[in-house]
């Protein structure tokens, strides 16, 4: 979050709300790969009036901060991007084309028994934090981190989050081709 940002309170109506997070309406994770929140978390309506987007320089770090404690330490934890084209208040993040910019696996040990980047995030008080590329072209985009827990075979839980930015910069790089995936459409079981 950036400094002097509110948080997007789940389950109290959006109406009234202020914050760079887009609207997500539960805790629970999305389980389908398929489903058609799995951009940014159930619901991601803009808040309308109350929608911001935090301006931060190509080159800086932004902290996300989740539930904390984070209930699950067994997982990857992943951010990427999207180019609003415009404005992302009016942007639907299912119909953008994201490239990833951090993740993080199993740092050490075993699948069952070994230190995977949730627990790192839990260990920091349920935060990540990550670079915005300092190349990245200036403009609107999406930040979208995402939690992927995996304590439970064959069934993961997805967690994904967006914030609104605006990227400022000198820089003039733009993803493309191969670099780019779409949510959903990324991930098949």
């Amino acid at each position: 979050m950036a400094s002097g940002t509110k948080a997007f309170q789940a389950y109290l109506k959006p109406a009234g709300q202020v914050s760079i997070q887009r609207e997500w309406d539960t805790y629970n994770p999305i389980t389908d790969p398929s489903d058609s929140f799995l951009a940014c978390n159930s619901n991601s309506a803009s808040l309308g009036s109350g929608q911001q987007s935090a301006t931060v320089p190509a080159g800086s770090k932004v902290t996300a901060y989740w539930n904390n404690p984070w209930g699950h330490s067994i997982g990857p934890v992943m951010v990427y991007m999207a180019n609003c084209n415009g404005a992302c208040t009016t942007a639907t993040p299912s119909s953008l084309s994201w490239f990833k910019i951090d993740h993080a696996g199993l740092i050490s040990g075993s699948l069952a028994n070994g230190q995977w980047a949730q627990g790192q995030l839990i260990e920091n008080n349920s935060s990540w934090t990550t670079t915005i590329p300092s190349s990245l072209a200036p403009g609107e985009y999406f930040i979208r981190h995402e939690l992927l827990s995996i304590h439970a075979a064959n069934h993961p839980q997805f967690y994904p989050e967006c914030a609104q930015l605006k990227v400022t910069g000198s820089g003039s790089a733009q993803p493309s081709g191969s670099y780019l995936v779409k949510f959903p459409g990324a991930y098949k079981m």
